[in-house]
């Protein structure tokens, strides 16, 4: 994993990261980025951490 410096915080965050903004989330707010239901949520979760993200 490669990681980068957080401005001048001296904080080190990854350099990727897993967006999960369609995960739980219902109504016309949520409904605009899709909608993952709680099964696909984990198997995505899943591929992340064995990948190492």
């Amino acid at each position: 994993m490669e990681y980068r410096s957080l401005g001048a915080s001296g904080l080190k965050v990854p350099a990727l990261s897993f967006g999960t903004g369609t995960f739980g989330g219902t109504g016309p707010l949520f409904g605009a980025w899709g909608n993952t239901d709680v099964a696909e949520a984990r198997r995505l979760i899943d591929l992340c951490l064995d990948a190492g993200v």
